[in-house]
């Protein structure tokens, strides 16, 4: 467990440093090029996953962003064997964007109400 935190923890570093410089294409590159690992993922490893990202968000120096905390979480869920996506959305009034991540069309990181509240304006 510990060492899947210290890997979120240094993606959420290294996200940081993306969104830091303003460059919100490099994440999206980042994330996209991330590739499902051909392996079965273990029984629990979503929730373990997810809950070692909460973890090194916990220990993280500031205040981790929704983007960069479900990017973390989408790639270390594909190194891990699950095809997981990242989804970016918004809802009009008042404007808000949210990120989060979903494994087989259900919310892994977050409430699991985010599609109702946000429509959905990309899938990566």
């Amino acid at each position: 467990m510990y060492f899947l935190a210290l890997r979120a923890y240094a993606l959420l570093i290294l996200f940081d440093l993306y969104l830091a410089r303003g460059s919100f294409e490099a994440l999206y590159r980042k994330v996209r090029h991330c590739a499902v690992r051909r392996k079965n993922p273990e029984p629990g490893s979503i929730e373990r996953i997810c809950y070692a990202v909460d973890l090194a968000t916990i220990w993280y120096w500031k205040q981790a962003q929704c983007l960069q905390r479900s990017a973390a979480a989408t790639c270390l869920l594909r190194h891990c064997g699950v095809p997981a996506e990242l989804i970016i959305g918004a809802q009009q009034l008042p404007f808000k964007a949210h990120a989060w991540v979903e494994v087989d069309g259900q919310v892994a990181n977050d409430k699991p109400y985010m599609r109702e509240m946000y429509a959905v304006l990309e899938r990566c």
